[in-house]
């Protein structure tokens, strides 16, 4: 089965640490993690022109990604290094090294992007191993006979439901913090106080008490707070991720006046719209209290209908977050 997961748009399954090198017989080929855009840039700027650099997007919430991370690594294996390098193999995560999947236009995962001399030669999505396998073999060669690798690549499994678990941005911390105090991952962000209020006072690692009626009641209240409304990671004037980056510079493009929502400030609407949209990623975008999708949903209804959301453009003017007086309020 050949599975992919939109970045906006597939539940998110358990945790797979996808960012570590792959044990792999001596003198083959391994996976290199790639942690930051600069350390992107020195690896790939490294190779000689003629060889195929096999660039994997992934997210750890994503379940595709832990069975593409076992094909790669498996055909990884079969291929000797070389000299001069005829092939080379990096793995992103999507969310984290979020410029260098701006510039590849990443908007599902897993994907493959196979380059040579810094210029994409063939991408795939899904997890075919044969049709990857096919397209490394079709750039790079077949690998060399008598590699001590592995013999094959595993065949192409159906990915069941996963199991609930978190999404990128709620890996476990020490202990409940007030948002902005030390702690990891995103968490640690801190709206600025030019940004208008969108989220209660109470932290990210507290909750109200309020029961899931309750809950779905305010959430209701808030995804018709605006005509368009963004829930999205940080603020229109700081965002915490590419995606939401790209859809704030996507309205702002448009012409688009909406309302935004930090789900980052507020652990139980960023929780509990997961569930009540059946949309588990972020950013969100809705209109008129109706779910329009993620970021690639967007970029395709703007490529369809040039004058989607036409009625919430502000004429001759740029898009932006609505005035702070119609802004989400806290409960």
């Amino acid at each position: 089965m050949n599975s992919s997961a939109p970045l906006s748009s597939e539940k998110p399954g358990p945790a797979v640490e996808q960012d570590q090198p792959t044990t792999a017989p001596a003198g083959t080929c391994t996976v290199t993690p790639i942690e930051t855009e600069s350390d992107f840039e020195q690896q790939t700027s490294s190779l000689p022109p003629s060889c195929l650099a096999v660039v994997y997007f992934h997210a750890p919430w994503a379940e595709p990604c832990k069975q593409m991370s076992t094909i790669l690594s498996t055909l990884a294996s079969t291929y000797a290094p070389g000299d001069p390098q005829r092939i080379a193999f990096f793995s992103l995560d999507a969310e984290e090294v979020s410029e260098v999947s701006e510039q590849y236009d990443v908007t599902q995962v897993p994907l493959v992007v196979l380059q040579k001399d810094g210029k994409v030669v063939e991408s795939i999505t899904g997890t075919d191993a044969s049709k990857v396998r096919n397209a490394v073999e079709k750039h790079a060669g077949s690998p060399v006979a008598g590699n001590p690798g592995k013999a094959g690549l595993p065949p192409a499994q159906k990915v069941t439901k996963p199991a609930p678990s978190v999404a990128l941005d709620d890996k476990p911390e020490d202990g409940p913090h007030t948002n902005g105090s030390s702690g990891g991952g995103l968490s640690k962000y801190a709206p600025d106080a030019k940004d208008p209020a969108t989220a209660p006072e109470y932290s990210s690692g507290e909750t109200n008490g309020a029961s899931q009626e309750e809950l779905n009641a305010r959430l209701s209240e808030l995804v018709k707070a605006a005509p368009v409304m963004l829930f999205m990671k940080g603020t229109p004037s700081a965002p915490q991720c590419g995606f939401s980056r790209q859809t704030v510079s996507m309205l702002r493009d448009k012409g688009i006046r909406y309302g935004f929502f930090n789900i980052l400030a507020d652990d139980e609407v960023r929780q509990g719209l997961k569930e009540y949209s059946e949309w588990p990623t972020f950013p969100q975008v809705y209109v008129g209290g109706e779910l329009v999708g993620g970021l690639d949903i967007l970029k395709e209804e703007f490529e369809n209908d040039p004058e989607f959301l036409k009625d919430y453009m502000v004429q001759g003017k740029t898009g932006g977050p609505a005035a702070a007086d119609q802004q989400a309020q806290p409960a």
